[in-house]
């Protein structure tokens, strides 16, 4: 696996595809000699190897709910995906699962003005603008009712789902957006199957037999098992068949696909309506990391979702015309990662995970001098709006030492906390799914050197400040006594600082203490080509390129700010709006 993607995530091929991209040609070997018509189109192959009414690109949420819709709607379709089928492994898949159930005795007015609120905040008094004021309102109005039907499009297609998990119910995220009393938004409901109680522990997610799955695993196995495998087997799925560039006629037209094949060989697909873009984000694109991720992009972000994630629709949609939107935006807080074998060491950049211990106790977060700097139980605190956009904190520049002094940051912890649990989740993210090595008393990470470990807390600042990412920044004696100023408080119950919830807290005392790296990260990007309330690819002029559609976090609604489970809402909510639009176009040719 790690192979096959390090051959698709090299700088060469990404920059030899870009290139080839923007000179809008066809390879040569996709013509048969060398001679055209005169009056060809050279932008077009004489022959095509598939076709069908919609072309998907990316099998994860967004690109199953396309299939399916589009399916649905009459129409042939034909799926393309990166990953292999045996190691399958999208952002839907390693996710928590959580997804948004509005209550349906709502206000529908209140719903629009919260979720535009949500998605761009054009509606909210005190921001100078909106994130996209040219679409906000049909986008808002497209998704108040598509919501509505998330919880019914997933029971449809797997009915064994457990139904009391996805009632509706609980307050949203943000009191201070409009509609939000009225609208009834309403918390983030779960995705599991009706046996999930009965679940071995000791079983990955995606070794669990179905009744028993649960989390992204779920969401996965309800889209594209049940969905589509099961009930739609019309539906045809290309793995290992990842898609390089868009075919488009003189107007802009989109009307296919080249890709490559498990083969190596370049083949051609027709799309005789439309073409969906559903490849997710960039999180493992260099040098869309380094173009757009504010701070060190490379080096000090780091995100744990599926490592197939390179961007490849966001360059197609580029070079085929289309205007990118928010692009740096990014559903993230901080997290653990790690230096981890090939292509990603090579290329510089480290495998994030989802962290179990950013707010519990015997634990705090310093910056590279040692010292606190937030609440840390917001990174984690489901009950307020903020954990999503924590890493706004993290990479904050510290203008005077002209240094991003909170990258990375650092997991102190001591023996207590590491006796007691695993320091990240086991169950879903990249540990869950096999990418990194993680032991639950957490000393395989330790004897790894991934977590730090020393005696006394001077001499932990002292291992921190040998590190180089620490830049020699770190304070032995200032370290020192934010631990002893922490534990202070933990024995009061009261945080002076920063009003950390006193559940959380618990002293870092008890030898060997402990350092783990923290940096701006999460699960996905959610910034890049711009799209309307169809689902249409915008160019720059905000017109739609036309038969070119995009759902997912290529394309994410959310420009704005994140409630929990907003992703995997909109994967459905915009796959199928996607899916359904492309369908009801007349065919091309």
């Amino acid at each position: 696996m790690h192979a096959s993607d390090e051959k698709r995530i090299s700088r060469r091929s990404f920059i030899k595809g870009s290139a080839m991209g923007a000179a809008g040609v066809l390879a040569g070997s996709m013509l048969s000699s060398g001679v055209k018509a005169q009056n060809a189109d050279p932008r077009i192959p004489e022959k095509w190897d598939y076709e069908a009414d919609v072309v998907v690109l990316g099998l994860g949420g967004a690109g199953a709910s396309a299939a399916i819709e589009a399916y649905d709607s009459g129409a042939s379709v034909l799926v393309l995906e990166k990953q292999a089928e045996a190691t399958h492994f999208s952002n839907t898949r390693m996710s928590g699962g959580v997804f948004h159930n509005p209550d349906p005795s709502g206000d529908r007015k209140a719903l629009v003005e919260y979720v535009k609120a949500m998605m761009c905040g054009k509606n909210i008094p005190w921001k100078l603008e909106g994130e996209q004021p040219h679409v906000s309102d049909a986008m808002a109005e497209m998704y108040a009712d598509g919501v509505m039907e998330v919880a019914d499009f997933l029971l449809a297609q797997a009915p064994d789902l457990d139904r009391k998990g996805m009632a509706p119910g609980g307050k949203a995220s943000f009191p201070m957006f409009p509609g939000f009393e009225e609208a009834k938004y309403g918390r983030t409901v779960f995705c599991g199957y009706k046996d999930l109680a009965k679940a071995d522990p000791n079983l990955p997610l995606y070794e669990r037999p179905r009744l028993t799955k649960g989390s992204g695993e779920a969401f996965h196995w309800a889209l594209v098992e049940e969905g589509i495998k099961t009930k739609r087997p019309g539906i045809k799925i290309l793995y290992e068949t990842p898609a390089k560039r868009l075919v488009q006629r003189v107007n802009g037209e989109v009307i296919g696909v080249v890709a490559t094949d498990k083969a190596g060989r370049e083949i051609a697909v027709k799309a005789k309506k439309g073409v969906v873009l559903a490849t997710g984000g960039f999180e493992y694109s260099v040098p869309m990391r380094r173009a757009f991720l504010e701070g060190p992009g490379v080096k000090g972000w780091c995100y744990y979702g599926a490592l197939a994630n390179t961007g490849d629709g966001i360059l197609m949609g580029i070079v085929a015309g289309a205007a990118l939107s928010k692009v740096a935006k990014s559903a993230s807080r901080i997290e653990p990662a790690f230096p981890y074998g090939e292509p990603w060491e090579k290329l510089g950049l480290k495998i994030g995970t989802m962290s179990a211990a950013t707010s519990v106790p015997h634990s705090v977060i310093v910056d590279n001098f040692g010292e606190r700097y937030a609440d840390e139980h917001i990174i984690t605190d489901s009950t307020r709006p903020y954990r999503y956009q924590f890493y706004k904190e993290a990479v904050k520049y510290d203008m005077l030492n002209m240094v991003y002094s909170r990258v990375p940051s650092w997991l102190i912890f001591d023996e207590n906390l590491r006796a007691e649990r695993p320091v990240v989740n086991m169950n879903i993210s990249t540990v869950g799914y096999g990418f990194l090595p993680w032991s639950r008393d957490n000393m395989d990470a330790i004897n790894r050197g991934w977590i730090l470990r020393a005696d006394s807390i001077e001499e932990l600042a002292q291992k921190i400040q040998a590190d180089p990412e620490n830049r020699e920044l770190m304070d032995a004696d200032r370290l020192a006594e934010t631990i002893k100023r922490f534990n202070s408080y933990c024995a009061t119950g009261k945080d002076e600082q920063y009003g950390r919830t006193p559940a959380t807290m618990g002293p870092v005392e008890k030898p060997p203490f402990y350092a783990m790296k923290m940096y701006p990260g999460g699960p996905n990007t959610k910034g890049g080509l711009d799209a309307n309330a169809d689902r249409s690819v915008l160019d720059w002029n905000g017109n739609p390129i036309p038969r070119l559609f995009a759902a997912g976090e290529i394309a994410s609604v959310f420009k704005f700010t994140y409630q929990a489970g907003g992703n995997l809402t909109e994967c459905i909510v915009c796959g199928r709006q996607a899916g359904r639009n492309a369908a009801k176009l007349a065919p091309w040719g």
